[in-house]
């Protein structure tokens, strides 16, 4: 039985991550790349926010073309750090009125060269309270949204329903690394889930006993939310020492052993699919909802392991519903 057919008929979905580019050449290959990933049907692409809002208007930029030119949803990302009420409530606003109603709500990392004990987040202490401020500010926006009417008077009139934000939090399967506790962050995804976190999207992890884990013991505690497993393909020995570096996770020993046994670009680049793939299919076949995919902008990787993993199957015109036709 190959993948594919041990998947259907239950769709299995998928994501991906990006983050604004840093020049034009960048911009133009992110678009093409975002093309590539629309084109098999993912269930969002969200899209990364800077520190203190070092990226905001960028962001925005990638989230309005996700909008505009595919039919993709984009997901936003949002921090803490150094953010006062009036700002975030504006900017929850901004993404809104911009069309984009999932996000994914971060306390945030402290700015380069702050020590323990700074304070750096602003009015909001957790990623809790920015998921209520998203809510919250979607529901006061909501009260006062019209529709334009069919009548002859052509006077609007109040929806019937409104449309709800899709509030997604982060997840860490081997501890945040400023958790101070063993099951700190099962009680902090706990108190996420109250606040009105609808998702969860984990860390990048290596490997797949560590998610298990993890999900079982955030069940036991009471959690219900689907917990994405957060997965990128480690395609070359700098790439996976830096993966490591920034996230502390436990070093895949064998992995590295492989990448750094050639030399061969091509060859590092299957290694890292191949890994990626068996983590895609140990998780998924532990019960994982879906995947989230980290492509580091580049589409080429992430699109072999799903089509690895049997993800990818659908045909060509189907593939292309999620591109917008542009005249």
């Amino acid at each position: 039985m190959t993948n594919t057919e041990a998947r259907c008929p239950e769709r299995v979905p998928f994501s991906f991550e990006l983050f604004p580019p840093r020049s034009d050449t960048a911009e133009h290959n992110l678009w093409d790349t975002i093309q590539h990933l629309a084109a098999v049907g993912p269930d969002f692409i969200s899209v990364t926010y800077g520190a203190n809002g070092s990226s905001r208007q960028s962001s925005l930029h990638v989230l309005r073309y996700i909008l505009e030119n595919t039919s993709v949803s984009p997901l936003a990302h949002l921090t803490c750090v150094g953010s006062s009420h009036f700002e975030a409530n504006r900017l929850v606003r901004e993404f809104l009125d911009a069309g984009v109603t999932s996000f994914l709500a971060l306390r945030g990392d402290p700015p380069r060269g702050a020590v323990e004990g700074d304070h750096f987040l602003g009015d909001l202490g957790s990623a809790s309270e920015l998921v209520q401020l998203i809510h919250r500010v979607q529901t006061e926006r909501a009260q006062y949204a019209t529709l334009r009417s069919r009548s002859a008077n052509g006077i609007g009139h109040i929806p019937s329903t409104r449309a709800k934000v899709r509030v997604a939090v982060a997840a860490f399967p081997n501890g945040h690394p400023r958790s101070k506790r063993s099951n700190q962050d099962i009680d902090t995804l706990l108190a996420k889930q109250v606040s009105g976190a609808t998702m969860a999207i984990t860390q990048l992890f290596f490997h797949s006993e560590d998610y298990q884990r993890f999900v079982g013991e955030a069940v036991a505690a009471g959690v219900t939310i689907p917990i994405l497993p957060g997965i990128m393909p480690a395609t070359n020995p700098s790439r996976l020492a830096r993966i490591l570096e920034l996230t502390g996770e436990r070093r895949p020993d064998d992995l590295a052993r492989r990448l750094e046994a050639t030399e061969s670009v091509d060859e590092q680049r299957a290694i890292g699919v191949e890994h990626a793939i068996d983590l895609a299919n140990d998780v998924l076949a532990g019960g994982a909802p879906g995947l989230h995919l980290y492509p580091f902008n580049q589409h080429q990787a992430v699109l072999s392991v799903l089509e690895g993993v049997g993800l990818t199957a659908a045909t060509p015109s189907t593939a292309r519903s999620n591109i917008k036709e542009t005249a």
